[in-house]
């Protein structure tokens, strides 16, 4: 069960610490609080409330109590990751970074606009999300090693539910177990050997200095979370790569030299050496992909379906079927059951379901198969025929320890959590010299021990 950070609106808080001004050095800033030897300015707090407001977010009471305090609670983490020289993973950083630019971008309608909603330059921006999305990585490590030794057991999940009032018992939706059989259409060797051919041609024009590895990335790599850092992905240790482009990269030595073409799930690659760190290390690449054409889907579609009708007539099973042709890695070897992610069980409720999985199964019985359908893999990009057996139907009820167990053990390890970190953080105030301004201490604060 993933951690509840009791942390409101955190990385907006962030994000607003990173957004002071360099237009301010001239104007004297005025101090709010000091937490250790850090100080939360006046600027901080209203860059943080402009950016609540941005995101239509609301503010569980006066914002010039909640978010100073707010950034007093992420200094005592971000301390406490230092103690415990805790540091948050380049690639996954910089990923992140380059989605939440993406979807400013893509929201605002031109980088022109984000540059104007943010009075910030691209980069700068970029440098700031770095920034925010490293401490929040680090805040959340902390709560996890503080929180690791949170179990629970038959009986503290039974106690916890026995004494939950009855207007705190939660409403579960309507959910469905479902099973799924994928293909992926055959690709033409032509489209393989073209897609080899472009990547063989950007090595050499890289070998022989005519054009910059990155340049190239940056206009033709389909890797949308590196291609506009130049195909970088920052440092990596091995298990955070595909085995296939691990084995490859770490056996690089030469920045100058490029890789032979790597295939993985994701396409071709051609890989270029930046810095090698201790067990990490930092490439960039370029990934191209072949294209799958009508003709290939509807090929697909048809062979899918033609399995369909053998199994409804009986031939063999839809469990024998995903074992011999299903190519979804992440439930080939499961009797095709989709478990899901949020909660690690195999319910979903309707809105945790890929869209194009819902729609079919909205309209299904119990030990129904779907007709063939086209959707989209979220790991390569890249379309597929699927069918999916509804297996089971939940319908919306009141929770019960029978039905709902594990929803229930996660309420009570969330809770557990929540006051192991309450507990923490108090100690944590009391222990830390703080210092709160006249004209920021008249607040009903969430923790208590702040004004000394």
């Amino acid at each position: 069960m993933k951690i509840k950070s009791i942390i409101l609106l955190g990385a907006l808080f962030l994000l607003g610490a990173a957004y002071v001004s360099a237009g301010n050095d001239n104007v004297a800033e005025e101090v709010a609080w000091v937490v250790g030897d850090q100080p939360i300015w006046k600027s901080e707090i209203e860059e943080a409330y402009q950016n609540m407001l941005y995101e239509k977010i609301p503010v569980d009471g006066d914002p010039y109590c909640v978010i100073p305090e707010q950034l007093a609670i992420e200094k005592l983490y971000l301390h406490q990751a230092v103690l415990d020289t805790i540091e948050a993973p380049d690639g996954m950083v910089m990923q992140q970074v380059e989605s939440q630019l993406n979807y400013y971008i893509n929201s605002l309608g031109s980088k022109e606009k984000v540059e104007q909603i943010f009075h910030k330059s691209i980069p700068a921006l970029r440098e700031s999300l770095r920034e925010m999305i490293s401490n929040r990585s680090r805040i959340q490590q902390v709560q996890r090693n503080l929180t690791a030794d949170v179990k629970a057991t038959p009986a503290d999940v039974r106690r916890y539910f026995q004494k939950l009032p009855e207007d705190s018992i939660p409403y579960v939706p309507l959910q469905v177990e479902v099973q799924i059989l994928t293909v992926a259409p055959a690709i033409p060797r032509e489209e393989v050997e073209e897609v080899k051919a472009r990547l063989r041609d950007y090595a050499d024009q890289v070998t022989k200095d005519e054009r910059d590895f990155s340049t190239l990335a940056i206009l033709y790599s389909e890797d949308p979370g590196s291609a506009g850092r130049g195909g970088e992905l920052g440092f990596m240790g091995r298990g955070q790569l595909v085995p296939e482009y691990a084995a490859v990269a770490f056996n690089l030595n030469d920045p100058k030299k490029v890789s032979k073409i790597v295939e993985t799930e994701f396409g071709f690659h051609i890989i270029q050496l930046i810095e090698k760190r201790g067990d990490r290390v930092n490439t960039r690449h370029i990934l191209l992909r072949p294209h799958v054409s009508d003709k290939d889907l509807t090929d697909a579609v048809n062979r899918v379906d033609s399995l369909r009708k053998d199994m409804l007539a009986g031939k063999f099973t839809f469990e024998d079927a995903v074992g011999v042709i299903s190519q979804d890695k992440d439930t080939h070897n499961n009797r095709g059951v989709m478990v899901n992610d949020a909660t690690g069980t195999t319910r979903f409720e309707m809105s945790q379901l890929p869209q194009e999985i819902s729609k079919v199964v909205n309209g299904m019985e119990i030990g129904d198969v779907s007709e063939p359908f086209i959707m989209k893999d979220p790991k390569i990009n890249q379309d597929i025929v699927a069918i999916v057996k509804l297996t089971n139907r939940i319908q919306g009820h009141k929770a019960n320890l029978s039905d709902d167990y594990q929803q229930i053990k996660g309420m009570y390890e969330n809770a557990r959590q929540a006051e192991v970190l309450k507990d923490w953080l108090e100690k944590k105030i009391k222990d830390t010299y703080i210092r709160i301004e006249d004209g920021w201490r008249d607040c009903e604060f969430k923790h208590q021990g702040w004004i000394k």
